[in-house]
């Protein structure tokens, strides 16, 4: 799934191409990826892109309409949304059907990009709202870690509002928006501490050293994606990471000096997560999570 950083860059992406660019269509190819129907989506036609912008995960396309109202396509990729951008985007009429192709966006001068949806489980989300704040998920997103507000003081406050396995805390966008599977194990390698240490166990020492992790790994890769064509944000990311998808390989250290261990996987029914035993948890394996007790 898109995290921070590679929204980020797609959205700086979009931003560069289609800044000042008329929409001439658009296009529906899943209709179960559209959660609204007023405004319909063809308001968008005729209107002028005037920004793109990332709230958490989700894609701002910020359209000011022939009308003067300002109008918002707004996506949420979910795990196998894309965005497929076309200097010279095909001219073949968008028909609903087993097609990948969800929504298709055109532009003046014959650019544009396509949503797709790779597999079989749809959970691309596609809202058009006169503002972003009407989307319910990114009404109640809590706050940007790479934002003035994401504070030492506040990530304290945050940590102690209730007791929680921290990899949950880093992955709740109602908490820290942004922060997804991969690369809450990346902060959390960087960090040296267990996905399951306990929330309010962590005294100003931790946390300062957990919010430095956040914003070092935040802003390294949102630096290294930044630039990159959509098309290369997928790769950009797998090759960034040092532990998340690489059970059973060296572990390169915290430090980028290696430890001499290997990557240990944790399985749940629809995810798992990666770590060092001897970066992260004493050196200590930590067995399926249904049968280990918690480290901390």
């Amino acid at each position: 799934m898109p995290e921070l950083p590679e929204v980020e860059a797609l959205a700086q992406f979009l931003r560069g191409r289609a800044d000042g660019h008329a929409v001439t269509e658009v296009s529906i190819g899943a209709i179960s990826a559209l959660k609204t129907f007023r405004p319909p989506p063809d308001a968008l036609v005729g209107g002028t892109v005037v920004d793109v912008q990332r709230h958490g995960k989700w894609l701002d396309l910020m359209v000011a309409t022939p009308t003067g109202e300002p109008l918002h396509l707004v996506w949420h990729l979910s795990r196998a949304g894309w965005v497929r951008w076309s200097e010279q985007l095909s001219t073949t009429p968008v028909r609903p059907g087993k097609s990948p192709l969800a929504l298709r966006v055109r532009l003046d001068d014959g650019s544009g990009f396509d949503l797709t949806e790779a597999g079989t489980r749809k959970r691309l989300a596609v809202h058009v709202v006169e503002d972003p704040t009407d989307v319910p998920q990114i009404a109640t997103l809590g706050v940007e870690p790479l934002s003035d507000e994401f504070t030492e003081d506040r990530l304290a406050e945050l940590l102690a509002s209730r007791n929680q396995q921290v990899k949950g805390l880093l992955r709740d966008q109602g908490t820290i928006a942004g922060i997804g599977n991969a690369y809450s194990d990346e902060i959390l390698l960087a960090a040296r501490m267990s996905p399951f240490a306990m929330t309010k166990s962590f005294d100003a020492d931790r946390t300062r050293i957990l919010w430095e992790a956040i914003r070092e790994v935040l802003t390294g890769a949102v630096a290294s994606a930044s630039g990159k064509p959509a098309a290369e944000l997928k790769d950009a990311k797998r090759r960034g990471m040092k532990v998340h998808g690489r059970t059973g390989q060296p572990c390169p250290g915290w430090d980028d000096v290696p430890c001499g261990d290997t990557v240990h996987e944790v399985s749940f029914a629809d995810s798992s997560l990666q770590y060092c035993p001897t970066c992260q948890t004493g050196g200590k394996p930590l067995a399926d999570r249904r049968m280990s007790r918690l480290l901390r």
